[in-house]
């Protein structure tokens, strides 16, 4: 019966290899299209004693900061936006990153100032974030490393190389792409004790990721993090952001303290 299983395991996935591949591809040529209408930032109320704020009592979701990943924009969210937007959430912002930035470390500073500001617009003291590939990396050093764990309540990693990548290597002559290859000193930075992180980490990985190299290194494991790591299978990195599966997952994930939250640790978008 073993070997009848391994036999199917072996045939089925090149064929969802095919259909995973298939499907970034289509989803890469949406985005193209999209690309153009998040190159600007978002527009912000300034901060003040008038500003309007959100309510922060009862059954209001705290602001989701959105995070894209390495030479992307805010527009790779927009599906996963309206979900939440659908669902509930009332606030909702993403971030841009320059595609020049040479430092994850530089680039979490950025993010802790952009928290800080909304926590001031809003008047709520906690964000949640959710961040793809290389966006959640930057948001992991920023609650590790910068002290942001105060400041998010659930951080939700999308394919992010929580290990490092191998398939990095190939932008090695990108300061980032350098800081993302295994054993880098910023890896190795992130494998330090971490005590006291009360962050909730909660990581999706897909078993067909072709830039996760090995798929694991998207797992988030470390023995000082709370964390839950969530495998999908059937799609691969650039779908992860925009599937509806994977968004009523992360919807699950922010809401992992709700009674009526139920959550799993791998689901199937075949």
């Amino acid at each position: 019966m073993s070997l009848l299983s391994g036999c199917l395991r072996r045939a089925w996935l090149p064929v969802a290899l095919i259909r995973a591949t298939a499907l970034d591809l289509a989803v890469l040529a949406g985005h193209l299209l999209l690309y153009p209408t998040g190159l600007t930032p978002e527009r912000h109320p300034a901060t003040g004693p008038d500003a309007t704020t959100l309510p922060t009592t009862g059954r209001s979701h705290p602001p989701v900061v959105l995070l894209h990943g390495f030479i992307d924009n805010r527009s790779v969210f927009v599906l996963l936006r309206r979900s939440l937007a659908r669902h509930g959430w009332r606030h909702l912002e993403s971030l841009n990153y320059s595609p020049l930035t040479a430092d994850i470390r530089a680039a979490a500073a950025l993010l802790g100032r952009h928290v800080e500001d909304i926590c001031a617009r809003t008047g709520h003291p906690e964000v949640d974030i959710v961040g793809h590939s290389l966006g959640g990396l930057i948001a992991r050093y920023y609650v590790q490393c910068l002290g942001g764990e105060r400041r998010v309540r659930t951080l939700v990693t999308l394919g992010t190389p929580h290990g490092g990548t191998r398939s990095a290597q190939l932008a090695h002559a990108h300061p980032i792409g350098r800081q993302m290859c295994p054993g880098s000193a910023l890896i190795e930075e992130l494998r330090a004790p971490a005590p006291g992180v009360r962050t909730r980490f909660v990581g999706f990985w897909s078993d067909l990721d072709t830039l996760m190299i090995p798929v694991g290194t998207a797992r988030v494991e470390h023995p000082d993090l709370i964390a839950r790591n969530i495998r999908v299978t059937g799609i691969g990195h650039l779908a992860l952001p925009v599937h509806p599966a994977v968004a009523a997952g992360v919807r699950q994930a922010l809401t992992a303290d709700e009674p009526e939250a139920a959550g799993q640790d791998a689901f199937s978008v075949a």
